[in-house]
């Protein structure tokens, strides 16, 4: 089912803030762009109850989306590949959507994150799209990624200790609607410097001794915030400073020719406890957790979907390591039946631990 450029609605799983690149990218087709609506519980209730029985949560949330947006009138989808089993969501949830009934078309951009790799599947629906534009829209969205997951990472830092609650979630909603009306690298570096300036403006008071707490694991479960029951926010409100390092600008660096050179890196980092590359995040979930370690934070949340191999896998590396240093690692898996409210006393408990350790550890 072949439809002119202009004929399409195309829509695209959630993932955190990055809708905003997406859209630029999407914006090459010259059609209708539409996001699927916000993520709520029904969207893992319509996914999971579509999806087999073993797969993980990030295909059930993504199978949502796209009925949510099926059902709003999208015909064209796009679906990312993987390190993982993520690699072949798109060709196992289009065969469920179509038994469903459902007339549409998927894009499966997999092999990278360069215009070379998916530039004759856009110039496929749009006819007009030449590689000049192509390029320029892959870099506007590179460069808007980049902004993201920067003022992110400063806001996740510093939002455990704002005066005004708030301050740092309402700046960030603002940014990321700014973000989205730019149309040139420079409007974003323009914006970026101006919330740059505004979130460093913010009046924090940090205190003696607090808590730097890292989180590594499944690279869905920690960038959809909705997945993870806003678990970085939960941590601010606790009073820890939050660190995260899986990122899309972290994997477009450690990608492509850089790729070998990383996994050798982190390999390296990860040793003892790991001497070789375990699929997808799980080496560099142990390379971080040994890493943040050496440099004095008090503990780390592993964070995987239920039945994720990879994070499975390098689980067992960080047992150890937790074991021989006595340093807190909180796992925590996530799927359909995952209880809110009993990850709000999970995350009681562990941070009460930290401040405990640290003032025996101070004495």
């Amino acid at each position: 089912m072949s439809r002119a450029g202009s004929e399409y609605r195309v829509s695209f799983p959630h993932m955190g803030n990055y809708t905003v690149p997406i859209v630029t990218l999407a914006s090459m087709l010259d059609c209708e762009i539409m996001p699927p609506p916000k993520m709520t519980r029904r969207t893992l209730e319509l996914g999971a109850r579509y999806s087999p029985e073993f797969v993980c949560i990030p295909f059930k949330y993504n199978l949502g989306n796209y009925i949510e947006a099926l059902d709003q009138g999208a015909n064209l989808l796009f679906q990312a590949g993987g390190g993982c089993r993520f690699g072949y969501y798109g060709e196992v949830q289009e065969a469920i959507l179509q038994d469903l009934g459902y007339e549409f078309e998927m894009v499966l951009l997999a092999g990278g994150f360069g215009v070379l790799e998916h530039y004759n599947k856009f110039k496929s629906r749009n006819p007009r799209l030449n590689m000049v534009r192509a390029i320029r829209h892959y870099r506007l969205a590179f460069r808007q990624t980049r902004a993201l997951d920067r003022i992110e990472d400063f806001a996740r830092r510093n939002a455990g200790f704002e005066v005004e609650e708030g301050a740092f979630d309402s700046a960030f909603d603002r940014f990321v609607g700014e973000l989205a009306e730019t149309r040139s690298i420079a409007d974003v570096e323009r914006v970026e410097a101006a919330y740059t300036e505004e979130l460093r403006s913010i009046p924090v008071e940090r205190p003696e001794g607090l808590l730097r707490v890292g989180i590594v694991g499944e690279l869905y479960v920690l960038m959809e915030p909705f997945s993870n029951f806003f678990i970085e926010r939960e941590l601010a409100r606790r009073g820890v400073e939050v660190h995260r390092y899986v990122n899309v600008s972290n994997m477009v660096d450690h990608g492509g020719r850089n790729k070998n050179r990383h996994l050798r890196e982190i390999i390296g980092i990860a040793d003892p406890y790991l001497r070789y590359h375990i699929g997808a995040d799980g080496t560099e979930s142990v390379a971080t957790t040994n890493r943040l370690r050496q440099e004095g934070f008090d503990g780390v949340l592993h964070l995987k979907p239920f039945g994720c191999m990879p994070e499975v896998n390098a689980m067992s590396a960080l047992q150890r390591l937790s074991r021989e240093h006595t340093f807190p690692v909180l796992f925590i898996s996530f799927d359909s039946q995952t209880s809110e409210t009993g990850l709000a006393t999970r995350l009681d408990a562990f941070c009460d631990m930290l401040r405990m350790r640290k003032r025996r550890l101070g004495a």
